[in-house]
């Protein structure tokens, strides 16, 4: 099995970083050359006496900003658990550091955008939900890798990586083109993980959730919907769940993604913006692309479309039903479940009929089951592509519910769980399974749209409470503030991490310092000033009734016209990236 080192330490000199590995019998360092960013390997006797000397858990890699080029550091580390005895970590905490000296040769303008540049980096970084392992492939199923032939077993893991879910990819380009480094890099994975030990008739077993977000395609919820020309679609997750039992173990794995055509949903300071499908492109070309590298990766798949059947929603069902016709394609089935009229009025046993609409489906796909002598009893045909509009609180109520009916089969064939018992029983078990799954949720959704997860108390609890709708209401207030005046920023960071945007240290020009518009200072202006004289004028009262009712008209009149023009002209006053061109955002 392929591995790296697992354990560094950081030595920096005025003109190199030394990382050595700290592996018990290692003396191979990585000697990175701060002025010309060559990347050697040497031994520790060669590293100078005098080096400053920190511990850090791992490499990102290395990104090029304003000032030049920077280390990404990884230097705290949280234990998640074991996977099939491998030892998965949570990254908690970085640094950022320069390979220059000084900045001081740098012009004003251009300090203030490398700081802007370093603080979208941290951004990202600081997004909960990046987890790696030094010796075992986090990247792929355990089907995947079941299927794989010895020549990829001895694969680097940077070599081996499924590219779509390596988060830090970018970073590690330079390292990507020396072999001979992989073994102080690792791929790392965005999304959420959970390990449990948990006990059913007095069995033990492991039972965990691995979360894993593409990133293709990758930003926020209103800002990146759809797919790409490549079939890339938006907030891309596939999610593992795997359960361990004395030596046994079995995988069951759903994805979830945009609705993969070319579609947008801009914040223009409205609730809920109205859905735009493009009329300019051909979408049966990545529409196609997309299905067709998901049955090669996935086999068979089984659509759940979960958005409305009706309003601003229905346009989109609509042709999503019609794409599936025209493909024509007899690995692919769709399915349109309208989940909030189904589930209207607190009405949530209703899933169930979803539920059975799909069982025999679900028993025809399979999941993937290895004895304990390692023999392969059963593969999974194919996968659940579950979507709503956003593709977190409806979705992640579907998989949650789907993952416990494979679960229960599973546990069965396992042995730990008696013919005929139900997971609902086992009270221990089901909370800790509920509230796992929940937290999937949260994790998805902060990823995405910025705050925790809706409807998680269903998820939680197995029913719906007047608690969650207000915590539902809270987060939707959130999202709406985050979507509409801080999310232009957010999906700057992720395009900046990610190399869809390169800093040239060339150019003394950036989209950073591109001037508002009139309107975005002047309008707001006015509408405060308008609606606090109209106040002052109820609260001071005129001479007579109808001086002050006039007052009162005018002021009132004037704060409602330009709320009214500021409403007319949403799109010039949210946050709206700057990075990238708008038709890579379409």
């Amino acid at each position: 099995m392929a591995s790296t080192y697992s354990s560094f330490n950081l030595r920096t000199t005025q003109e190199k970083f030394y990382i050595e590995a700290c592996d018990e019998g290692s003396e191979e360092v990585l000697a990175v050359d701060r002025v010309s960013t060559e990347m050697t390997l040497t031994v520790k006797r060669d590293v100078p006496a005098g080096a400053d000397s920190r511990p850090i858990c791992g490499l990102m890699g290395t990104i090029r900003l304003v000032a030049g080029m920077y280390l990404v550091v990884i230097t705290k580390k949280k234990k998640v658990g074991d996977l099939l005895g491998h030892a998965v970590w949570k990254a908690v905490d970085f640094d950022i550091i320069s390979y220059k000296k000084t900045i001081l040769h740098l012009t004003d303008n251009q300090m203030q955008d490398n700081k802007t540049f370093m603080s979208m980096i941290n951004n990202v970084l600081h997004t909960d939900g990046f987890y790696f392992a030094t010796d075992y492939d986090l990247t792929h199923t355990l089907q995947r890798l079941a299927n794989t032939s010895p020549e990829f077993q001895e694969m680097s893991l940077l070599e081996r990586a499924d590219q779509r879910f390596v988060w830090n990819g970018h970073l590690l380009r330079e390292f990507l083109a020396q072999p001979e480094v992989h073994k102080f890099v690792f791929p790392v994975i965005h999304g959420f993980i959970a390990m449990r030990s948990c006990c059913i008739n007095g069995k033990v077993f492991e039972w965990s959730i691995i979360s894993r977000r593409s990133c293709f395609r990758a930003g926020v919820r209103y800002y990146v919907r759809g797919i790409d020309s490549e079939g890339h679609p938006a907030n891309f997750v596939e999610t593992e769940q795997i359960v361990q039992f004395n030596s046994a173990k079995a995988s069951f794995v759903q994805t979830r993604g945009s609705i993969p055509f070319f579609w947008s949903q801009r914040p223009n300071l409205k609730y809920k913006p109205k859905p735009q499908i493009s009329k300019t492109v051909n979408h049966l070309d990545g529409f196609q692309r997309h299905f067709d590298s998901q049955v090669i990766l996935y086999g068979k798949q089984v659509i759940l479309n979960l958005i409305n059947q009706k309003g601003s929603e229905k346009p989109l069902e609509l042709a999503f039903d019609k794409m599936v016709a025209d493909l024509g394609n007899g690995m692919v089935k769709y399915i349109a479940f309208d989940f909030h009229k189904e589930c209207s009025r607190m009405r949530w046993h209703r899933l169930q009929i979803l539920l059975d609409m799909v069982a025999e489906m679900q028993d025809e796909l399979g999941y993937f089951l290895v004895d304990a002598d390692g023999k392969v009893l059963l593969h999974q045909d194919g996968t659940f592509r579950s979507n709503c509009m956003d593709c977190l609180d409806r979705t992640n109520v579907i998989q949650s519910m789907l993952a416990q009916r494979a679960l229960q089969s599973q546990l069965r064939k396992m042995g730990v769980l008696h013919a005929g018992q139900q997971i609902e029983e086992q009270m221990d078990f089901g909370k800790k399974f509920k509230n796992a799954w929940a937290d999937n949720a949260d994790a998805c959704a902060k990823q995405y749209a910025g705050t925790g997860a809706l409807k998680t108390d269903f998820t939680r609890t197995g029913k719906r409470t007047q608690w969650g709708l207000l915590m539902d209401g809270w987060n939707s207030m959130i999202r709406y503030y985050k979507n509409n005046f801080s999310d232009g920023y957010r999906q700057d960071s992720i395009d900046l991490f990610l190399g869809n945007y390169a800093v040239d240290e060339s150019d003394w020009t950036t989209p950073l310092r591109e001037p508002k518009d009139w309107k975005f200072l002047t309008l707001p202006i006015v509408m405060v000033v308008a609606f606090s004289m109209c106040i002052i004028c109820l609260l001071m009262a005129g001479e007579t009734w109808t001086e002050t009712l006039a007052y009162v008209l005018f002021w009132g009149s004037a704060s409602v016209v330009t709320s009214g023009l500021i409403l007319f002209n949403g799109p010039d006053f949210v946050d709206a990236p700057r990075l990238v061109q708008k038709e890579k955002l379409d």
